[in-house]
């Protein structure tokens, strides 16, 4: 009864309330709030910063990254032409790896204090204010944690000349992302196929939160059975 009865207070720091919600924080979190300014996070100035992150950080950061990666496998022995193909391969494993994180992982159902509390802060507080610019793209210390059992993952399944290059690859899919995240909530496409993409996205946010799971395209939706109806069939239905 406790956790039915308690209401969020949205003038007061988030992040340690919405545990409080219990079951009924999945309602909640998927109820937007469209505001450019977003909520606090935190009492603490400093965890607070840490959760707001400019979106030209992404490409500052990881841009020199993947290219170092490639370069250290030009210097590894391969050839042009195969790193093309590595890092094309790193691209395109990077969409599935995309669908497959926000389908499964950020929007895992939870219900327990720690539980909401974490589904917060990992993806909850996009989908409750999706237009807050500062928290749309992953902060940059915690894609660094992220980055190292991905590149041991990919040096197990990669040759050592290869492995940069895929790592690489999959860290340019990763700043297209991102970027095309931010921009799909904050631009203003005139032309196809951008114009599309952030109709498909904000569909997401707006319409039906449990399908488009796609960022960059809807590719693995269509795969996977996880594209949304069209608004025209909806309303037949």
């Amino acid at each position: 009864m406790v956790s039915q009865e308690f209401t969020v207070d949205l003038n007061k720091p988030l992040v340690f309330q919405v545990g409080h919600l219990g079951e009924a924080y999945q309602e909640w979190v998927h109820q937007p709030i469209v505001s450019k300014e977003g909520p606090r996070f935190f009492a603490n100035d400093f965890l607070e910063f840490l959760t707001r992150t400019v979106w030209w950080a992404v490409p500052t950061i990881w841009l020199p990254v993947a290219c170092w990666c490639l370069s250290m496998s030009i210097q590894r022995g391969n050839t042009l032409p195969r790193l093309a193909l590595m890092a094309a391969t790193g691209i395109f494993l990077w969409t599935l790896i995309e669908y497959t994180l926000h389908r499964f992982l950020f929007h895992i159902k939870t219900k327990s204090y720690w539980g909401n509390t974490a589904h917060y802060l990992l993806h909850g507080c996009h989908h409750k204010h999706p237009m807050d610019g500062l928290r749309l793209v992953f902060p940059p210390a915690a894609a660094a944690i992220l980055c190292v059992p991905f590149w041991n993952l990919v040096k197990l399944i990669a040759t050592p000349s290869s492995a940069p290059a895929l790592f690489g690859g999959g860290l340019l899919g990763y700043v297209i992302y991102d970027c095309t995240h931010y921009y799909l909530h904050h631009g203003q496409p005139s032309k196809e196929p951008a114009k599309n993409l952030k109709r498909y996205h904000l569909n997401h946010h707006f319409r039906i939160q449990n399908k488009g799971f796609g960022i960059t395209s809807s590719l693995w939706d269509i795969v996977f059975g996880t594209l949304p109806p069209s608004k025209s069939s909806s309303q037949s239905n």
